[in-house]
């Protein structure tokens, strides 16, 4: 009779710990578990997405100083004249290639405007197609020539005041399709008004040039 008693409440104990809270009332059901919501993927970007990142290009203002100014207009055709100290650095306005480059100035006081009003320049085709030009260095960076790949910003000159400068220190700023690339110094000097770019680059923008040249190029067939 003892035996069967212990054993009853051993039984009852056993039951209690297997269904019974700590205070010995029955344990509540464990709760369902609740699903997470997890956030949607992001797409993988594609191919082609990266190749236009990768060729987006980068613009720069072309001088570095501190106090320079530039003028909305230019006397004759579309171009501006960038004013600062001379031997000032001159950057690349954007990645490209060296398409024509001038050590030497070779312009004589009197003669008829010509190739030679720049005295030392570089012109560069930037990756965007547009050709930058840049005249009256007075010095062109050692190792810019003819075929160069250069990055925006790198230095190609120093400022300065050769060719038909009229004695005064700055950079002759043109903008324009390549064209025939070399030797079109009628395009080369500046066809499309830069002013609205360089105020943009000035401040860190990235306005870019390329609609304006391709409509003129679309409605001049190169004939400056």
């Amino acid at each position: 009779m003892r035996l069967r008693t212990r054993l009853s409440a051993l039984m009852v104990f056993a039951a209690c710990l297997a269904g019974c809270g700590s205070d010995g009332q029955p344990a509540a059901a464990p709760a369902a578990p609740q699903s997470v919501q997890q956030p949607a993927p992001v797409p993988a970007p594609t191919d082609l997405e990266l190749a236009a990142a990768a060729a987006k290009p980068r613009y720069v203002f072309p001088v570095r100083a501190k106090n320079v100014s530039f003028h909305k207009t230019h006397a004759g055709y579309p171009a501006t004249d960038i004013f600062a100290a001379c031997g000032k650095p001159i950057l690349a306005t954007t990645s490209g290639v060296v398409l024509e480059v001038s050590r030497v100035d070779r312009y004589v006081p009197g003669k008829p405007a010509g190739p030679n009003n720049g005295g030392k320049f570089v012109s560069i085709l930037g990756d965007d197609g547009v050709r930058y030009y840049g005249s009256h260095l007075s010095k062109v960076q050692a190792g810019i020539k003819k075929g160069v790949r250069v990055k925006a910003g790198q230095v190609i000159g120093k400022l300065g005041k050769t060719g038909n400068s009229s004695g005064v220190c700055h950079l002759h700023y043109g903008i324009s399709p390549p064209c025939k690339k070399t030797g079109d110094w009628k395009v080369r000097r500046g066809v499309v008004w830069p002013a609205k770019y360089l105020t943009s680059w000035r401040k860190g923008g990235q306005k870019s040039p390329v609609a304006a040249v391709t409509a003129w190029k679309k409605k001049h067939n190169c004939k400056a």
